[in-house]
């Protein structure tokens, strides 16, 4: 942004800051009169092309307000059942019970390690068992509180004040904090994280049913990073390079749907990812300006090649876009070293009337998740 405010080029007559012209350097000589009915004369508020967004960035804003003012109304709202007759305990536990009947078993750890060994020449192995011993882990927390709050329902144990507030978040219609403690970064409300969950739960599923799949939903990872680093290890074994000295090529490849029937000779395919402020052309092959309110676009199949820091090309037009787990983001540095949020920045085709910083200054990014 600073280019576009602090240039030569200010000075010149009619200098406009962004595209719809109504924020603009006032004329060479204008007067004192001139500025004041030029101030005067601004939006009331500020559009969003002046920071470089498009009209879609207003809906987004104005869609986040309207949910944080509902939640803020919902906390508010008294602690009753519907005006279907039913209290607010019976509403609570029928939704435990529901719940609580579609989660699965869990999954067989030790059986996993037999099917799936640690081999050399399959670092996927690796990073399946320990997606298993994670989601274990918050399917067992899920699992066993579902139990523990039908149970104080009924009065069959004692309301501890942790039950009492995941009875308080599953009546509101969020996720209760216990289970966030122990799950992945989501935005999504208690519904939406359920489904979200299940499906995680059946791609391992199938995973160990059937072996790794040929195209990766990488959204369905518990720690992506782990998957990404044993993408490089691979690379790195077939070809004996030194793993810090190997980085990521891109290629979107619409053409691969989720049913493919082979894997790439190195690197993989990955689906799942969805594109906010900006949309994907498959005729162009490169990113463009999203569609008037389209807020998020899904993102074609992409094939990610692990290459030697020397052999990558820098021949193109790229944007390299960020890839998050959720929309706020931000997240914190675990103790891997890695974000809580941030996956890795993907290269995208651009075009030359819409260099880097345009998108940039966009905020375009890519996203493993909706809010919804």
């Amino acid at each position: 942004m600073c280019e576009d405010f602090v240039t030569d080029k200010i000075l010149g007559d009619g200098y406009q800051f962004e595209s719809k012209g109504a924020y603009k350097a006032p004329a060479k000589g204008a007067t004192l009169d001139d500025y004041n009915d030029y101030i005067a004369n601004l939006p009331l508020v500020d559009w969003p092309t002046v920071f470089g967004f498009d009209d879609n960035a207003t809906m987004i804003k104005n869609n986040k307000d309207t949910l944080k003012l509902l939640d803020t109304l919902l906390g508010l709202q008294p602690r009753t059942g519907g005006g279907s007759g039913k209290t607010r305990e019976d509403v609570i536990e029928e939704l435990a019970v529901d719940i609580q009947k579609r989660m699965p078993e869990l999954f067989e750890v030790e059986r996993a390690k037999v099917k799936f060994p640690v081999v050399y020449s399959e670092s996927m192995n690796t990073v399946f068992v320990q997606e298993l011993v994670r989601f274990n882990r918050l399917l067992s927390t899920v699992r066993t509180s579902l139990v523990e709050l039908v149970k104080a329902l009924k009065g069959q144990v004692v309301m501890s004040t942790e039950l009492e507030a995941m009875g308080n978040k599953m009546f509101d219609g969020q996720v209760p904090d216990n289970w966030t403690k122990k799950s992945y970064p989501s935005l999504k409300p208690l519904a939406g994280w359920v489904s979200d969950f299940l499906e995680r739960l059946n791609m391992f599923a199938n995973w160990m049913k059937g072996g790794s799949p040929n195209v990766y939903w990488i959204s369905g990872f518990f720690f992506t990073q782990s998957f990404l680093t044993g993408t490089k290890q691979n690379y790195a074994r077939k070809y004996t390079i030194p793993i810090d000295e190997i980085v990521f090529d891109f290629e979107v490849v619409p053409e691969v749907t989720k049913e493919h029937k082979s894997k790439p000779s190195d690197g993989c395919y990955i689906y799942g990812l969805f594109l906010e402020g900006a949309k994907w052309g498959e005729k162009e092959n490169c990113i463009l300006e999203a569609l008037p309110k389209q807020l998020y676009s899904v993102m074609p199949t992409i094939q990610i090649k692990p290459c030697a820091k020397k052999e990558l090309k820098q021949d193109k037009i790229l944007y390299k876009c960020p890839v998050y787990k959720t929309s706020t983001r931000a997240g914190q540095l675990s103790t891997t070293g890695h974000s809580t949020n941030f996956v890795l920045a993907v290269d995208l085709r651009t075009r030359k009337s819409h260099p880097e910083k345009f998108w940039v200054r966009r905020g375009v990014a890519m996203l493993t998740q909706l809010d919804t």
